[in-house]
């Protein structure tokens, strides 16, 4: 007889909420968020003049969803609810507290452009438009731990990052991937204040960018990704916490040496490079051994933290041989 092992990230489907039941909300999301002016759309056509807002029906993605959901990637929590996840939102360049969706209503996120530069054959200037049609989409239904303790559980849209790499060609002298945020400070007020050295960097070893796991989400809940949760593009590695997400990266870098990112270079003693999540390793400041899930606006109960929060199987042997507590 055959029989099948769960994996710790699956569940069951009848936990899981259909596509459909999210779109007629996704209207009302959009207007609240925008403050009663609709969410601008998402192209990268490179143009020197700033772009109008856009109502959804004219964006050029708007088919594109809902994606199919690839059910190899999905988790045993019942997922969050989508105004929860789109109105309780870290973006410091918006700034330092939850609500910032409101401010992030005065980011132009058409046109956009992605940089790929670096250890890499094809140095070039992507239009947004233009990759995200010519890479198939797909929804994934993903934990989200974030380092101050919290949790969600997001179904994000988007391309594996393996898939865009492969494209690129970086040579073998990439042993790291940079991703940096769009550095706007008219635009984005917390980039005018000095809580990080701005524009904001990330990175993974290409080993964990490669990682089947790593997803550039464009979307999540059915549609495009609002602002507040990093529009038009951003990175989703969830055996990470958060911050190692990156939101509306416009460049890529490749490189040899381990790149400086922003919060480890701010207060490397709390923010590692790897940021993996790990319920034995605290944070100065508070434990890591549990988490609260966010929902209806309110903090649920306390639950255990998983090791790589629940993606042990997946990526444990990326770290073999490491000791977690030192390389946090």
């Amino acid at each position: 007889m055959l029989l099948k092992r769960s994996r710790g990230w699956e569940i069951n489907q009848n936990k899981v909420t259909d596509e459909n039941l999210f779109l007629n909300r996704r209207n009302f999301i959009k207007s609240i968020a925008a403050g009663a002016v609709l969410a601008p759309g998402f192209s990268m056509m490179a143009a020197p003049v700033k772009a109008a807002k856009i109502i959804p029906s004219a964006d050029p993605n708007t088919s594109l969803y809902p994606a199919s959901r690839n059910r190899s990637y999905t988790v045993e929590r019942a997922m969050s609810d989508e105004y929860d996840a789109t109105t309780y939102n870290n973006f410091y360049e918006f700034g330092s507290h939850k609500s910032i969706y409101r401010a992030a209503e005065a980011l132009e996120t058409r046109p956009w452009t992605l940089a790929i530069d670096g250890l890499v054959e094809k140095k070039q200037v992507l239009d947004f438009d233009a990759l995200v049609h010519k890479m198939p989409l797909e929804e994934r239904v993903y934990r989200h731990r974030c380092v101050e303790a919290w949790s969600m559980v997001i179904p994000w849209i988007g391309i594996p990052l393996a898939n865009i790499i492969e494209k690129l060609e970086p040579n073998s002298k990439a042993k790291y991937v940079a991703f940096e945020t769009v550095y706007r400070p008219s635009e984005m007020p917390g980039q005018r204040k000095r809580i990080l050295k701005w524009p904001y960097i990330e990175a993974l070893t290409m080993a964990e960018a490669m990682n089947p796991l790593t997803l550039i989400a464009v979307g999540l809940y059915g549609q495009d990704l609002l602002n507040q949760s990093g529009a038009p593009m951003r990175l989703v590695v969830p055996w990470k916490y958060g911050f190692k997400s990156i939101k509306s990266i416009n460049k890529i870098h490749f490189q040899e040496s381990q790149p400086k990112t922003s919060w480890n270079m701010s207060a490397s003693n709390e923010y590692g490079f790897y940021a993996n999540v790990n319920p034995e390793v605290d944070h100065p400041r508070w434990s890591q051994s549990r988490e609260r899930r966010i929902g209806n606006g309110f903090f649920g109960a306390k639950q255990p933290t998983l090791m790589f929060n629940g993606y042990q199987d997946e990526v444990a042997h990326l770290y073999q041989g490491m000791n977690l507590k030192k390389y946090f």
